[in-house]
């Protein structure tokens, strides 16, 4: 499968080009510094800006899916950075009749913390969800075919292929989950359409006994 990622030298999206080029996917990584991709075996470098359209139209131009890992230069400020990157990959993808997105959000993009705690969460987060939210409404107002994952407390913990996933709220217990874990969820999602398409996904660690 044909796969550009963008924001693909973050956290989350170096670990998504890793995961989907060991898969055998043919990926594009989509970025403003090559030097900063970790991994490029089997990975085609396209060097531009998510805000230049054109150059997001040309990146997404012949591929099978798109994943986002965007975020905003100053994630806890007000800003509309990620809604503004996103509003141009729809516009992409709209152009090249590219349907299936797998977007990185964040836990409470839904408004789906309950509870004193995930209340003060989605509190503390409200500029990045308000981003967030923006973005995944432009998706959403595309009708395109789009799976949000949306993930607790990130961690640079090792891989731990036993995550939780929630379609309506969160896991039990909603402990971090490492960044990796996330990545998987978001190849698979790519992967596996028939058990993904148009989902919201909460990804969290399995709640200890």
């Amino acid at each position: 499968m044909k796969i550009v990622v963008f924001g693909s030298t973050g956290g989350v999206g170096q670990l998504v080009v890793r995961r989907a080029a060991s898969a055998g996917h043919e990926v594009t990584a989509f970025l403003r510094s090559p030097e900063k991709l970790q991994t490029r075996q089997g990975v085609t470098i396209v060097e531009g800006d998510a805000f230049d359209a054109d150059a997001v139209a040309r990146a997404i131009d012949g591929v099978d899916a798109v994943i986002s890992c965007l975020s905003s230069s100053a994630p806890m400020k007000p800003s509309t950075e990620v809604a503004r990157m996103t509003q141009n990959i729809v516009a992409g993808m709209q152009r090249s009749g590219v349907d299936r997105i797998a977007y990185c959000a964040s836990a409470g993009v839904d408004d789906e913390l309950t509870g004193v705690i995930g209340r003060s969460m989605m509190l503390l987060l409200r500029n990045p969800l308000k981003d967030h939210r923006a973005a995944v409404k432009h998706i959403a107002d595309a009708g395109l075919n789009a799976t949000i994952a949306r993930p607790s407390g990130l961690t640079d913990g090792a891989f731990d292929p036993d995550y939780a996933e929630a379609f309506t709220g969160m896991p039990a217990g909603m402990r971090s989950i490492p960044r990796a874990s996330v990545a998987d969820f978001l190849v698979k999602a790519i992967e596996q359409p028939e058990v993904y398409s148009r989902s919201s996904v909460g990804l969290a660690l399995e709640k200890k006994a």
